[in-house]
């Protein structure tokens, strides 16, 4: 079966590029186009019966949810509930990052009840398998990791991360220019501490062509990781991220010429004055191909609101031209994220990406914003809810109080300001 890259390349516009088209409300040319230049891409496992998701230049900004289960946390049926709230409150895709339990189980679970694409980190899975065992972590083999990528993308994962740019290169650059925080990545630091303890090159980019042929036969999105992310404000730029990002944008033209999509993933923590230039560069070096950012976190001292400090980032970062955030929760740096949390940073995500939406032009973007605005002057609360981007939460506030009018709120109440035009305003 061809890749959807492959179908593009021969002029030809598939299914699932006309029905991701019909959603986004541009031509399907449009989807194969930018498929075929490496600007969009679908995550859709051709084992994955879902519709796929369309990610890239000129389209809406996505948003992804993390769940998965950890050593000291192993109930699927939280993560299960976690992923379903995510749906519900608008995430178009899900990661699965668990490194606890039974962790090929608990993706066969979240697999057969997810709707969205699904998105893994193979190396999680082998060197949790590892600590479960009693092996040293770094005990794998090539063909460990290969095993694992492998029995991804015949599960049906759509997109899989993999940090193929830390090399013994990338790791000796970082060291030698000195960082605050060092690697903030887990499968950053994986890797390379692999490097140290067995004196190879990462793997995954000695064996790239077998990477990239596994991603081939599954139709599976190449998501190159972002082993090097800066992890603090004072890492953010350095030499380390950057040639980082020299390398992938390298890969990536290798997976494409081979018929694979593949997408590009960012920092990370980032004082709010470097994203755009991060954001540009990162499309000039990665000849525009999709980038998929956590935050950037604007500042590092906010525990328990990180969901704001990434929605001021991803806001800013996706008006620049990235196209697709991976949610923070307030939870980021502390726990486990609850139910709660996930539905939280589910919606601080959306609204950084709806923000930007609006500066980038992409159609439609502000039209219910336009609605709300004329609901507003008409006073019709029943409208508004409707529109809302959370009209659960928009409703319980408005029931804490009751005003007397219930034109209006207990904010403003007699004096509320879309009334003074009326006859009414200010009688008895």
């Amino acid at each position: 079966m061809p890749t959807q890259l492959a179908s593009a390349r021969r002029g030809e516009v598939t299914e699932t590029m006309e029905l991701l088209a019909k959603r986004e409300g541009v031509e399907p040319t449009f989807i194969r186009d930018g498929i075929y230049d490496g600007s969009i891409v679908i995550t859709k496992n051709n084992k994955h019966k879902i519709d796929g998701l369309a990610i890239g230049a000129g389209l809406k900004t996505k948003v992804n949810a993390n769940i998965g289960s950890s050593r000291d946390d192993t109930d699927i049926s939280n993560e299960i509930e976690k992923m379903q709230v995510a749906i519900k409150a608008g995430a178009d895709a899900i990661m699965d990052l668990s490194t606890g339990g039974d962790i090929p189980a608990i993706r066969s679970l979240i697999m057969a009840e997810c709707t969205v694409p699904i998105g893994t980190v193979p190396i999680y899975e082998v060197a949790a398998q590892n600590v479960a065992s009693g092996k040293h972590l770094l005990e794998m083999t090539t063909d460990d990791l290969f095993a694992a990528i492998e029995n991804h993308g015949r599960d049906g994962v759509d997109f899989i991360t993999v940090h193929c740019g830390i090399t013994k290169e990338s790791v000796s650059r970082m060291k030698n220019e000195g960082r605050l925080l060092d690697i903030v990545s887990r499968g950053g630091a994986i890797h390379a501490r692999m490097i140290e303890y067995h004196g190879d090159d990462n793997p995954l980019y000695e064996h790239y062509d077998r990477l990239v042929d596994i991603c081939r036969e599954y139709d599976m999105t190449l998501s190159l990781g972002d082993g090097m992310r800066p992890g603090c404000l004072a890492d953010a730029t350095d030499k380390a991220q950057v040639q980082e990002t020299i390398i992938l944008g390298e890969l990536a033209k290798r997976a494409r010429d081979r018929d694979v999509q593949v997408m590009i993933e960012g920092p990370g923590h980032m004082p709010l004055d470097q994203i755009e230039a991060n954001i540009k560069l990162q499309k000039r070096l990665c000849n525009n191909a999709p980038f998929y950012v956590l935050g950037p976190l604007v500042t590092d001292i906010a525990p328990g609101y990180d969901h704001i400090t990434s929605a001021i980032g991803g806001a800013i970062a996706a008006s620049a031209g990235a196209d697709f955030l991976c949610y923070v929760t307030p939870a980021e740096h502390l726990r486990l994220p609850t139910v709660e949390d996930v539905r939280e940073g589910v919606m601080a995500a959306r609204i950084a990406g709806h923000a930007a939406d609006i500066a980038k032009g992409i159609s439609g973007a502000r039209d219910k914003d336009d609605a709300m605005a004329r609901a507003r002057k008409e006073l019709d609360w029943e409208t508004q809810f409707n529109i809302c981007i959370d009209p659960k939460l928009a409703r319980a506030r408005r029931a804490e109080t009751n005003p007397e009018d219930d034109d209006v709120c207990t904010m403003c109440a007699a004096l509320c300001s879309i009334k003074t035009g009326t006859t009414e305003f200010g009688q008895k």
